[in-house]
């Protein structure tokens, strides 16, 4: 993570197009044969900061009381994870939409940024097939179709939440912060059948 970290403070300061690896090892303290280790391209190195949040995301979901519903948890996993100060600092937030922005402007660091939401659609499948008591996840097929369609358009709306907010200049904890958005969005899911998903994979 300290390599991501000083590849995102880079990327912020001084434009993703400005940085080179070289940069980024140097800050991060190591060999630039030590960055190429972990990461194939400087935009890679982000990687596990994105992935961080959709991690955080995931697991509030697991830990979210058990009397709540699914679309319950949803919410409250939301509240816990993009409220700032709460889940991230409301400073982080301000990095979050540059690199944001940065993904929808570069290809590479939008091909990242994708292959991370896509991945994160999977952990979250798990964790509501855990939530839901499925025993239909295993590692090769992963969860059923339409637990993986539940999540896929659940982790749409909070994603596109966080986009849209980060496209915009509204503050993050304010009424059009990615939090706000995350619940209107998820508010559209309140009345999928959930109960259903369960054991048609």
């Amino acid at each position: 993570m300290q390599i991501a970290r000083a590849a995102a403070a880079l990327f912020v300061r001084q434009g993703l197009r400005a940085t080179r690896a070289e940069d980024i090892a140097q800050s991060a303290g190591i060999a630039p044969r030590t960055f190429y280790r972990y990461f194939a391209t400087k935009e890679e190195a982000v990687a596990p900061l994105y992935a961080a949040g959709a991690e955080r995301w995931a697991q509030a979901v697991r830990m979210a009381p058990a009397e709540l519903s699914v679309p319950e948890a949803l919410e409250h996993a939301v509240r816990h994870t993009l409220t700032p100060g709460v889940g991230v600092s409301a400073s982080s937030w301000e990095w979050v939409r540059t690199l944001i922005r940065l993904a929808d402007a570069s290809p590479a660091l939008g091909k990242v940024w994708a292959e991370v939401c896509h991945a994160s659609e999977r952990t979250l499948a798990e964790a509501l097939g855990e939530r839901l008591g499925s025993d239909g996840v295993d590692n090769v097929a992963g969860p059923p179709t339409e637990l993986r369609f539940a999540a896929a358009v659940a982790a749409a709306a909070v994603r596109v939440a966080v986009e849209s907010w980060a496209a915009g200049e509204a503050r993050p904890g304010g009424a059009e912060g990615p939090g706000a958005l995350a619940l209107r969005h998820l508010a559209v899911l309140r009345d999928f059948p959930w109960g259903e998903v369960v054991g048609r994979g």
